[in-house]
């Protein structure tokens, strides 16, 4: 990422002062500098610290927003994976070094796992991606996990393309291919079945699960030679494997990156997949883009509709090729 992104971030310096000679106190040693990090969509203030003993660090933290703004800080959630959960993620997730809270902030304490890695996203990085990204569910796939874990937090996504039938929102999902938004809406409706038939799968995946990351994305990730290195962590759950990383392949491709097919077959090289879940879980996917992308601009997250948009287009692509469907050549008219 640039050195400046668009979302409103705090500087260092509107970090309370007794907060920061906390966090001095929580490391041990003196903050020599602080720059911003920027990469995900949300405002958290994020810095990178170079210690006075020439270590790092990273410094992210929720702080009082307007009641107007439509962030909503799940830091809290965050914490509690880093604190229970290390025995499973701790090959994969940064260090958890500690936390604080002063004034209305939530610091967590981390491993600076260094700049952004991707993307772009070449062949051999996320062919890399994929197999460690495999290994990592692999390790947990049908193994006793926390209780405490939701095992049902994928089925959200077994209504979306439902609710917009009924609503007949359908159509403003159509829309966001403007001029072309005649020929989007027929594509919809003819694939509207198909896509509600295995979106409806969601909901009967049966174990074994694996533990989930559910949010991962080149901004929630760093690849470290063959290891995949992953971080922001509020959403971890138990389900399927499979939802997991087709959410990471469309994601992949959105960004520029090879077809999630390819990235499917990577990851399959070290740990095979249920097909109908893989299709169950796409179709979902794409429902929950096709409900969210053409919606309002939330305050305080400038670019989120945007990459909505962008992961619309690539859920929409794979599902056409997936399932039989007509290419959905519309949703080149849709702007990022």
């Amino acid at each position: 990422m640039p050195a400046r992104g668009v979302e409103k971030k705090p500087v260092w310096a509107a970090v309370p002062r007794d907060l920061r000679a906390a966090v001095e106190a929580e490391l041990g040693v003196r903050v020599a500098r602080a720059v911003r990090a920027y990469g995900g969509y949300a405002p958290s203030a994020t810095f990178r610290l170079t210690l006075a003993n020439r270590k790092r660090a990273f410094f992210k933290a929720s702080y009082p927003v307007s009641e107007a703004s439509g962030v909503r800080w799940v830091v809290d959630r965050e914490e509690r994976v880093y604190r229970r959960l290390g025995p499973f993620i701790s090959r994969w997730a940064p260090r958890f070094l500690g936390s604080l809270r002063y004034g209305g902030w939530h610091v967590l304490l981390l491993e600076d796992l260094g700049p952004q890695t991707m993307p772009p996203w070449t062949i051999v990085k996320a062919r890399r991606a994929a197999r460690s990204y495999a290994r990592f569910h692999a390790t947990t796939l049908g193994k006793t996990l926390p209780r405490w874990l939701s095992r049902t937090q994928h089925h959200g996504f077994g209504v979306f393309w439902g609710r917009l039938a009924k609503s007949g929102e359908l159509r403003r999902t159509a829309t966001l291919a403007m001029r072309r938004a005649r020929e989007a809406e027929e594509w919809l409706d003819v694939a509207l079945p198909v896509l509600r038939e295995h979106e409806r799968g969601v909901l009967g995946i049966r174990p074994p699960f694996a533990l989930l990351h559910f949010d991962t994305r080149s901004d929630n990730v760093r690849l470290q030679g063959e290891r995949l290195r992953i971080f922001d962590w509020p959403f971890a759950s138990a389900g399927p494997a499979e939802f997991d990383v087709t959410a990471f392949c469309q994601a992949i491709a959105a960004e520029g990156g090879p077809s999630p097919e390819r990235v499917l077959a990577w990851y399959e090289q070290v740990l095979p997949l249920r097909a109908d879940a893989v299709g169950a879980s796409l179709a979902g996917i794409a429902g929950y883009f096709a409900d969210r992308a053409w919606r309002p601009p939330v305050r305080g997250l400038p670019r989120l509709r945007s990459i909505q948009r962008r992961q619309l287009k690539a859920c929409l692509g794979w599902a056409a090729r997936r399932f039989g469907l007509p290419d959905p050549g519309w949703v080149t008219a849709v702007p990022d």
